[in-house]
């Protein structure tokens, strides 16, 4: 009998763990910026999670490409562990490589560890394609599976729902998202908890809002800061390509994208309030973590570039991050150098499960001083063949370059030695960038982002060559390192 007592006890000790484990809700878009007003759209955003949680002022992702820093966001590891380096097959992503390894991704250890887990939207942008197995593939760690085939669209789709590929036309893709976690939330209970991942293709291009929200912002256009459109001759060369500054004829086409990627944002912050509202309504809003941020930044016409992602510059990397739940403060702002890579080994931690080796490090949500932090971004440039159109000067050169088009005046957006490492390394006094190219000028940009916050003026050949050489040695060092501990402090006695 005591035996039985003991036993009855213990499930019951069992049971009161498991139901106090906390429910996560990602909600990850493709390509919003925060440094040229990408959350000015987002009201619901504001008053459901930033005024009922906090904001991370200095968030930030291991790439400006998609691909790429959703691995990263993933598996909690930088490029050079996790090895998808952009967007394409042969660059890992979902290539052959990745499907090995998709084990890592954080889901996993949740599933294992007895979370139901849910994923609907874009994955990877080769994820569904026929050479990696095509839409019947789900892949591991998911309970339930809605992963977009390809790249980020609004209408005319295939989504893969459990392995089933389904085709839409007419069905507007975040709405889709939104009407399937509603679902989900719906037949979730408290008895077992669960992770939801939203990944809606807004604001990608081709920027297309749903048709209810187009005209909201027919009146705005693009944000002129100091760097908007103005000719530079001390970056690296894809930048000072011409035309340097884009003509005039080129200002009306940057204000349509800009507000067009508002407009296409309003569908999401419609889907955000409504997330909320399943969870409040089916009493799971209290012991739930909402985060919400997006893959990577967005530039337009800065620098006499057209628009795009792909550099280094704080519109590209700089993201928006906000997070509530259970024990969070309210209407916080929070300015730790946080990273994408962050969050997988955050989610675990919070949820009480073992982490895999990852090189990113759980956030501390009490920490309120901005502390000290070295952070690598890495961008492996592509040439691909067949995007260098026959009317552009360049056209010789269609196997380096990428993506000059006549509508972009035949500035090219990338090419195979966009190639960088960046240190940002951010402290008490110092929010400084480094950045090296692997380019045959070996070009270099420093900034000193607390003088210069638009990166107007490269500093790299004014400043003592000791601190060229000390950020020199700590990104060789970084490009290297590998697990949380390593790549905190990958020059050991050295660091700070």
């Amino acid at each position: 009998m005591l035996n039985y007592l003991l036993l009855v006890l213990y499930a019951g000790a069992v049971l009161s763990d498991v139901e106090k484990r906390p429910n996560f809700v990602v909600i990850l878009t493709d390509d919003q910026d925060i440094v040229l007003g990408g959350m000015t759209p987002m009201k619901n955003v504001q008053q459901f999670i930033a005024k009922e949680g906090v904001t991370f002022a200095n968030s930030y992702v291991t790439s400006p490409i998609c691909c790429p820093s959703r691995a990263s966001l993933l598996t909690g590891q930088y490029i050079h562990n996790h090895r998808t380096q952009n967007n394409s097959l042969s660059g890992n992503c979902y290539g052959t490589e990745w499907r090995r390894k998709e084990h890592r991704v954080f889901a996993n250890a949740l599933h294992d560890a007895g979370y139901n887990t849910f994923y609907a939207g874009k994955y990877l942008n080769q994820y569904g394609v026929k050479e990696a197995g095509g839409p019947e593939v789900v892949p591991p760690g998911w309970s339930e599976w809605h992963g977009l085939v390809g790249n980020s669209v609004y209408y005319n789709y295939t989504m893969s729902n459990n392995g089933v590929p389904t085709y839409s036309t007419d069905l507007y893709l975040t709405d889709v998202i939104r009407d399937l976690s509603i679902s989900y939330i719906e037949n979730q209970t408290e008895s077992q908890p669960f992770l939801m991942v939203l990944a809606p293709p807004a604001p990608h291009q081709p920027f297309t809002p749903a048709r209810r929200h187009e005209g909201v912002y027919s009146n705005v256009t693009a944000v002129r800061h100091p760097n908007f459109n103005i000719a530079v001759d001390d970056k690296h060369w894809l930048l000072r390509m011409p035309p340097s500054p884009l003509p005039e004829t080129m200002m009306p086409e940057l204000d349509r994208v800009y507000r067009s990627r508002w407009e296409a944002l309003l569908a999401v912050d419609e889907m955000v309030a409504d997330v909320i509202g399943a969870l409040e309504v089916n009493a799971l809003l209290d012991n739930t973590y909402v985060i919400y941020t997006s893959d990577n930044g967005y530039h337009i016409g800065q620098f006499s570039q057209v628009y795009d992602k792909r550099q280094p510059y704080e519109t590209d990397i700089k993201v928006p991050l906000l997070i509530r739940g259970p024990g969070l403060k309210k209407n916080a702002v929070n300015p730790q150098p946080v990273l994408n890579i962050d969050i997988a080994p955050t989610i675990l931690h919070l949820a009480g499960v073992k982490a895999p080796d990852m090189d990113g490090r759980p956030v501390k949500m009490e920490k309120e001083e901005i502390g000290e932090r070295y952070m690598l971004v890495e961008y492996y440039g592509e040439g691909r063949d067949g995007s260098v159109d026959e009317k552009c000067p360049w056209k010789y050169d269609g196997d380096n370059l990428a993506q000059c088009y006549p509508e972009y005046d035949c500035k090219c957006q990338d090419a195979r030695n966009n190639t960088f490492a960046c240190i940002r390394h951010i402290a008490q006094r110092l929010n400084m960038k480094y950045c090296v190219f692997a380019d045959t000028e070996k070009f270099a940009e420093l900034y000193d982002l607390t003088a210069d916050p638009y990166e107007l003026t490269n500093a790299v050949d004014g400043e003592f060559q000791a601190i060229i050489v000390w950020y020199n040695n700590y990104l060789s060092h970084m490009l290297k390192c590998r697990g949380a501990k390593n790549c905190d402090d990958p020059m050991g006695e050295f660091s700070n």
